[in-house]
């Protein structure tokens, strides 16, 4: 039986690692990006859409709108 990781490390690791998270990540606005660095607890692409989705929502300037 193959054992499947769940995610990646940290987000560091999955941008290091994922072409797709990396792009998504720097189409970010900057204040968002950096809030999302500071959580570090983002382990797959999923997590990471719905981070910075709730981010802009809760007031971080930026329009993620096109996302």
């Amino acid at each position: 039986m193959k054992h499947q990781i769940p995610g990646y490390l940290c987000l560091s690791d999955m941008l290091d690692q994922d072409l797709s998270a990396y792009e998504y990540f720097q189409t970010l606005p900057p204040d968002v990006r950096e809030a999302l660095k500071r959580e570090d607890g983002v382990t797959n692409f999923d997590e990471l859409q719905a981070r910075a989705k709730h981010l802009s929502e809760a007031g971080l300037p930026g329009d993620l709108s096109a996302f």
